[in-house]
């Protein structure tokens, strides 16, 4: 078992954009989701996948499990999917040692970009990035089950 401790953020300048290191397209759904749990799969680059079980409902911390699955299973499985099937490429920044991963929604929630930092220790505000807009760390709007399942949120850096 592992331990997601994230922070998310909207992303306000796209000077980011100048500092990827590599990227990622990604097609995910949902087929099971309910307060505090969730069911995931992840298509990476449409050559392998993921299914992924998050269990918690702390803002910054969830409990993860994930184990590779057969490409054509995930495909399959597709069917199942509750919601929408969420497009997004995820593009790898690196600023002051940290990894970010900026998350560029395609279809209906093309528009919106999203920043998420993956780290156990808290970053003080004066390190993150100038590109970064406002934390929605917390804001279940902003969470990709609730991308599937719920509405469009209002994009607002």
């Amino acid at each position: 078992m592992g331990k997601e401790v994230e922070r998310k953020f909207l992303v306000a300048d796209p000077a980011w954009r100048s500092l990827v290191e590599a990227h990622i397209r990604i097609r995910q759904f949902y087929v099971a989701a309910q307060p505090g749990r969730t069911v995931r799969v992840r298509i990476s680059d449409g050559g392998s996948a993921a299914l992924t079980l998050k269990f918690g409902s702390k803002a910054r911390e969830r409990d993860e499990f994930e184990y590779p699955i057969p490409l054509a299973e995930a495909e399959e499985l597709m069917a199942f999917a509750i919601g929408r099937v969420i497009e997004k490429t995820r593009h790898h920044v690196r600023h002051r040692g940290y990894l970010y991963e900026v998350d560029v929604f395609g279809g209906v929630l093309s528009g919106l970009v999203v920043a998420e930092l993956e780290t156990p220790e808290d970053v003080p505000d004066e390190m993150l990035p100038d590109w970064l807009g406002r934390e929605v760390t917390g804001e279940l709007r902003f969470y990709n089950a609730s991308l599937a399942l719920g509405g469009i949120p209002e994009i607002a850096a």
